[in-house]
């Protein structure tokens, strides 16, 4: 049987990789409050953990049993996007914020069940300049040449910026990706013209997600750190569209050394468009997952209905920049108890 994670032996061999991880905390929070960002912890409980269609989350239940209230089901957050945005329109400027989040099922060598976002969103920055804060500072807390499963990424190299339709033409064969937006049968004939034949079962986003998986995430992020930019809008339920092309939505991905480190938007400040997006993503959790999943946060679309400024935001996979920075190979590594 093998030693828990507490042991002394199996703690010894974490703890390089541990003290790099509170040595990148440190410049982090240095990095973050030079530029003027306010460091803000959000609640963990939440009656809508995320967005994100495929992110299962865990449930749990608020039973009143000291002063007032009723009982409701609540949730562990998947992240603190729609907390932190609404403090954005309460007006606290830049922030910033080091989010202990949950995923339910998720465990591999870059998946843990519990694991910390490292969240920043500053009024009035464009899509393009988020891009430019997050290489700088991947550059300030993270050593020159990255490795991870034998894939080296030398920072110091200019990121690439590379649209989600080109990459799909790079990698998939010339596929038009947005020329298929949300049509399965036109989807199913690009791949197939491509000589990527599709399943019969498989939908419009089934297939995407798969292409994407399969074809493109494995030929990026190596040689120098890829931000994948400008989603198909139905798969990206919080970035706003991007005026040049409306299948387009503002939001970027951004990989290293083969490892996918971050997810961000333009954020979408129109209330009735985002309640939209909520109820289309919570008919597709349902067609894919049988379960209802939560409702809509009312109180997220009263924000957006108060006025959120524009802005832009990213989740970092904090743990998996540790990874990085240390040359850790496994996210247990970098965790001073896992909960697997």
């Amino acid at each position: 049987m093998a030693k828990p994670h507490w042991h002394p032996e199996r703690l010894a061999a974490r703890l390089p990789f541990l003290d790099r991880r509170a040595a990148l905390t440190a410049a982090t929070r240095a990095f973050f409050t030079g530029r003027g960002y306010r460091e803000v912890e959000t609640p963990c409980l939440a009656t809508a953990p995320g967005a994100e269609v495929h992110i299962r989350a865990f449930e749990t239940r608020f039973e009143p049993h000291i002063g007032v209230g009723e009982g409701r089901a609540l949730w562990l957050r998947t992240s603190p996007e729609l907390a932190i945005k609404k403090l954005l329109a309460g007006g606290c400027g830049p922030v910033f914020e080091f989010a202990r989040v949950w995923r339910n099922g998720e465990v591999s060598a870059r998946h843990a069940p519990e694991f910390t976002m490292l969240e920043w969103y500053r009024p009035g920055l464009s899509f393009d300049a988020l891009m430019d804060e997050t290489e700088a500072y991947i550059r300030a807390v993270c050593p020159q040449v990255v490795e991870h499963g034998g894939v080296r990424t030398d920072l110091a190299l200019p990121f690439e910026r590379l649209t989600m339709q080109d990459a799909f033409a790079r990698h998939c064969n010339g596929l038009d990706l947005l020329g298929t937006e949300g049509d399965t049968a036109r989807l199913h004939a690009a791949a197939a013209r491509a000589g990527l034949p599709p399943r019969a079962d498989e939908s419009w986003e089934d297939l995407f997600f798969r292409l994407l998986l399969e074809r493109v995430e494995p030929a990026i992020g190596r040689d120098r750190a890829t931000f994948l930019t400008h989603w198909p809008a139905p798969q990206a339920a919080l970035a706003r569209r991007d005026p040049a092309d409306p299948r387009a939505a503002l939001r970027f991905e951004l990989f290293a050394a083969g490892i996918e480190l971050a997810n961000a938007f333009d954020e979408l400040t129109d209330p009735a468009e985002q309640r939209l997006r909520f109820e289309e993503a919570n008919a597709e959790r349902r067609r894919t997952t049988g379960a209802h999943g939560w409702d809509v946060d009312e109180d997220f679309l009263d924000a957006l209905e108060a006025g959120l400024p524009p802005t832009a935001g990213i989740a970092l996979g904090f743990d998996r920049l540790a990874m990085l920075a240390a040359g850790a190979p496994r996210i247990e590594d970098v965790l001073w108890l896992p909960v697997t």
